[in-house]
């Protein structure tokens, strides 16, 4: 294979390495689904309680009674459906309302993760009864005192992820907020478009938006504010509500927006960030899945698409999916319709990390391929195949005898994350009140097992277990990062609930800068780190 062959293929990975880092914190046996108990409680009127500590563990809500986990101070409830099944007929369908249970339905556990291939979901998920999300609410959060509500996108490429992986209970307690984190459709069975199916290429979406209307109506019963409601999410999971700002369906369905290292005007030709595609370009793909599938020729492909076994499904399917636009759901790519001042104009947090490309740097340079002064050319055209791009990229980003990966990793990260976050707060900041950050700490502890070739500094999904105990489990920081991720949760809860991170127990953040977040300085800047270059992308663009 040769060396652009390879490299192209490995770009594939995309926004995916946030599930291939996720092995790291997933070495729990798979969830079971929670499935419902009979009981006799079914009266009308208050939920009956269960006790522990005099808080209730058993909710109503308009499809039924569900038992959750009560903790040491928040109680979780996971496994809830906020729609049907989306099997049968209703694979490729737009969500369809959740059918009502009777009795207690069991929440004190995770259900399925929808299909995706093994990573973050240890042995792959085969089960597309997934349209579930997780509530974590602090103990005296009650109808009467209802608390902002953060409802969390995970990342993975919108291939791979599953909420239950955000363990939000520092979140919860911390920041006096309920979060609900969120399963939505993935790969081809979240984002197949073909002609004349409604929905095309946005089933995903649409899930996320049903999820939103699920909180809306019945986050109360949990001690939730439905009338404050901050949307966010990490990489492809930043990237959707990017989509959902640009969405008409989306209005009316959350009040600020948070959106962490999935910029708005991410691009198919920049691989490693997460972007859309317009719909005939959709299509073709997944033309292509059909063929791989054995559906190519048949008389009525979706017919036969939707006797395809999920695993069959998987394995035909690209590693990164992408959102269709000109759409009835996204009719506009997200970044101009943020441009032309088209999306929800509802407060934003947005930000990116120091070293975003590090990670994919490092793997490529494991699979075998150096980045030295005489590989670096080629290297550099593999990704950036348009006339004279490379040999401009070589020249603004020189590699010497020692620092290839470094170099690489800047390269991606700026022209993936950095300067198109930058675009987005160009383009949102005169329109709506906008918050930017850069996590930059350079010793945040990684994400995988083992020896990268270079320090990667504070690379992709870095900053997410400062925010969330991944996959349950504590987190490994210094007492310096322990401080740095308190921080972080009263930014982010602050702004849930006012529209403003700033207050009394934290150092200023004043709009219009950059807040450099780190343990030993959380600084603001009128502009980035000199490192990024993106007058340069700018110019190339």
């Amino acid at each position: 294979m040769t060396l652009h062959r390879t490299l192209t293929t490995l770009t594939t990975l995309g926004c995916a390495l946030t599930a291939v880092l996720a092995t790291a914190w997933s070495a729990a046996p798979p969830p079971q689904p929670a499935r419902p108990a009979a009981t006799a409680h079914t009266h009308d009127g208050p939920a009956p309680g269960t006790a522990h500590g005099g808080h209730r563990t058993v909710v109503r809500t308009h499809d039924g009674l569900v038992r959750g986990t009560a903790h040491d101070g928040y109680r979780t409830f996971a496994g809830i459906p906020y729609a049907a099944p989306p099997v049968g007929r209703l694979r490729w369908a737009p969500p369809h309302p959740a059918v009502p249970w009777p009795g207690v339905r069991d929440a004190t556990r995770p259900a399925s993760a929808c299909p995706q291939p093994a990573g973050e979901v240890p042995g792959t998920s085969t089960d597309e009864d997934c349209l579930h999300l997780n509530v974590t609410t602090p103990d005296d959060a009650r109808p009467a005192h209802p608390r902002p509500v953060i409802v969390w996108l995970h990342g993975g490429g919108l291939t791979t992820g599953a909420g239950s992986s955000y363990d939000a209970h520092r979140m919860a307690t911390r920041g006096d907020v309920v979060v609900v984190t969120v399963d939505y459709r993935l790969g081809a069975l979240g984002f197949l478009a073909h002609r004349g199916l409604p929905g095309s290429g946005t089933f995903g979406l649409a899930d996320q938006q049903a999820a939103l209307r699920w909180v809306r109506a019945r986050i109360g019963a949990f001690g939730g504010d439905p009338r404050n409601v901050t949307l966010a999410g990490e990489s492809a999971g930043g990237y959707s509500v990017c989509a959902q700002l640009a969405s008409p369906a989306a209005a009316g369905l959350f009040d600020r927006a948070i959106i962490q290292s999935g910029p708005c005007t991410g691009r198919p030709d920049r691989p490693f960030a997460p972007s859309s595609v317009p719909l005939a370009t959709a299509r073709a793909t997944s033309a292509g899945l059909a063929a791989k599938a054995g559906c190519g020729f048949a008389h009525d492909v979706m017919a036969c698409l939707r006797r395809v076994a999920v695993p069959r499904l998987l394995a035909a399917q690209d590693t990164d999916q992408q959102p269709a636009y000109a759409t009835p759901l996204l009719p506009a790519d997200p970044a101009a319709a943020i441009a032309a001042g088209h999306f929800h104009h509802v407060p934003v947090l947005i930000g990116s990390n120091h070293d975003e490309g590090n990670g994919w740097a490092a793997g490529i340079i494991q699979a075998g391929y150096r980045v030295t002064p005489g590989t670096w050319p080629d290297v550099a055209a593999a990704f950036f195949p348009a006339p004279g791009q490379a040999q401009a990229i070589v020249r603004a980003y020189p590699v010497h005898r020692t620092d290839g990966g470094p170099v690489f990793g800047a390269v991606i990260g700026d022209a993936d994350f950095a300067c198109p976050t930058a675009r987005t707060d160009h383009l949102l900041a005169p329109r709506v009140p906008l918050w930017r950050y850069e996590f930059a700490d350079e010793h945040a502890p990684p994400l995988t097992e083992g020896t990268p070739p270079f320090p990667l500094g504070a690379p992709h999904a870095s900053e997410l277990p400062y925010l969330f105990d991944l996959g349950g489990r504590p987190r490994d920081l210094t007492t310096a990062q322990h401080r740095l991720a308190d921080t972080m949760i009263d930014y982010w809860t602050r702004f849930a609930r006012t529209a403003d991170p700033n207050g009394p127990s934290s150092p200023p953040w004043p709009r219009h800068t950059v807040l450099s977040l780190a343990p030993d300085r959380i600084v603001p800047t009128r502009t980035t780190h000199t490192r990024h270059h993106c007058a340069f992308w700018n110019a190339l663009d």
